[in-house]
């Protein structure tokens, strides 16, 4: 049987793939929203800050042999997209013996895996969306010295094991054509060129003092780091990128970004993550743009 014969088979089986952790952020609710203000033609299209993937898998759902250039500065996430991509049934089989301990005996269990550091790459990630399946609203946090603290969630069947996704997720990372990488936002501004299209979902500025999440790494994303980002979207614009940015409608944002050329574009959400949830919805958010 040929190769196209059998891709061809593996699509009508498998789903698109999906985020294969819930990550605060998240862009899946806001991908018809997204969807509105993608190009209708770009070269390679990058994504500095890849969180759990939505927008990436968007992009690939609509062009599976679209060029991605993708990378986050939190190393355990890339190393699982990678391990996902590589080792997806070492994975798949780690996870189911997570799962068997779990519901064996959920809460001991889960801190002990909380204050294990496995070694391996497939162990690794095992970790790292069992935690993230089965802990509070799914919430990724580290403390100062890069630990994850967040507590058990309150769930009475995690899906813990999502095998049909990983391997559709694993099916798809092997393209030739996708790069995913460990390093900061910067480094977009050197490899994207005129015509390629690059989108920022940065950890967003605070609209209020309760609101403050910005901890993915173990260094917060705050205002300095905006006007970085800031500096990096004019040199994009004038190499001729398409550049679009998602962020919070917070003064400093709309003030930063108030000139030509950009363009703001007001956008309802929820916030999935807020412990109380009679304050997940009615948000507003920003999508901003230069084309």
């Amino acid at each position: 049987m040929n190769h196209n014969i059998l891709a061809q088979q593996y699509d009508q089986i498998h789903d698109s793939p999906k985020p294969f952790v819930k990550w605060a952020g998240g862009k899946r609710q806001l991908l018809s929203e997204l969807d509105k203000h993608i190009p209708n033609t770009f070269g390679t299209y990058f994504e500095p800050f890849l969180g759990g993937g939505a927008m990436l898998f968007h992009m690939l759902e609509k062009n599976q042999k679209q060029a991605c250039v993708v990378s986050d500065l939190n190393s355990d996430l890339v190393l699982s997209y990678v391990t996902i991509r590589d080792k997806v049934s070492e994975l798949i089989s780690c996870l189911k013996k997570h799962e068997k301990k779990y519901y064996e005996d959920s809460s001991s269990y889960y801190y002990s895996v909380r204050d294990s550091e496995p070694k391996s790459q497939v162990e690794k990630t095992a970790r790292l969306i069992f935690l993230n399946r089965t802990c509070f609203n799914g919430l990724y946090r580290v403390n100062s010295k890069g630990k994850f603290n967040v507590p058990l969630g309150r769930y009475t069947n995690p899906n813990i094991v999502n095998e049909d996704n990983l391997n559709s997720v694993s099916h798809t990372l092997q393209s030739k054509k996708i790069s995913i990488s460990c390093r900061d936002f910067t480094s977009v501004s050197k490899l994207a060129q005129e015509n390629d299209f690059v989108y920022f979902d940065p950890p967003y500025q605070p609209v209020s003092k309760t609101a403050n999440f910005t901890s993915y790494t173990n260094k917060d994303f705050n205002i300095k780091d905006l006007k970085r980002l800031f500096e990096i979207c004019l040199e994009l614009d004038a190499k001729g990128c398409h550049v679009l940015l998602s962020n919070s409608h917070s003064p400093e944002v709309q003030k930063m970004f108030s000139k030509k050329p950009w363009k703001t574009i007001e956008i309802a959400a929820n916030r999935a993550i807020n412990s109380n949830s009679k304050k997940r919805t009615g948000h507003l958010e920003l999508l901003i743009k230069n084309y």
